[in-house]
């Protein structure tokens, strides 16, 4: 089986992912993509339906020290949920730039939740290529969230 790449929009962008079976290779936000399905799981999430992409296998399952480490904590924050860079750090005994470092490494987001994270000052933080974006993943999120707890 081949990987397969393809894009579809979120808001402004076209969100691109690389990807075969259970796997994603790579996840990238870009004004333009190449034609093409997603990853089911991924095509859910953008189409503002909660998922749980944990099981999603990523290159960076393979990541050894500390860096193997954070990714493993990040992919435990749950959909709607946020935590902090300090927070991630403190759970892998490491600092917090270490782990804005790794994020900004982070070959499969959405896969791996980079946009969970947040500086502690309440700001919003990074994302490439634009902080717009994780700030319209979490406002989507919470959202989604919101209508479950109002069904509820």
């Amino acid at each position: 089986m081949a990987v397969t790449t393809g894009s579809e929009p979120f808001g402004l962008w076209r969100v691109t992912v690389s990807w075969q079976g259970n796997a994603v290779y790579r996840v990238h936000f870009g004004k333009t993509g190449q034609e093409g399905p997603v990853h089911p799981l991924i095509h859910r999430y953008l189409t503002g339906q909660e998922v749980d992409l944990s099981g999603i296998a990523s290159p960076v399952d393979e990541a050894d020290g500390v860096t193997g480490a954070i990714y493993r904590a990040v992919r435990k924050v749950g959909y709607g949920e946020v935590a902090t860079y300090g927070e991630i750090a403190e759970q892998v005994g490491t600092s917090p730039r270490a782990v804005g470092q790794a994020m900004a490494r982070n070959p499969t987001p959405l896969v791996v939740p980079c946009h969970r994270i947040v500086p502690s000052n309440g700001g919003i933080g990074g994302f490439t290529p634009s902080p717009e974006i994780k700030r319209d993943l979490l406002a989507m999120e919470r959202s989604v969230v919101q209508a479950r707890k109002g069904r509820v």
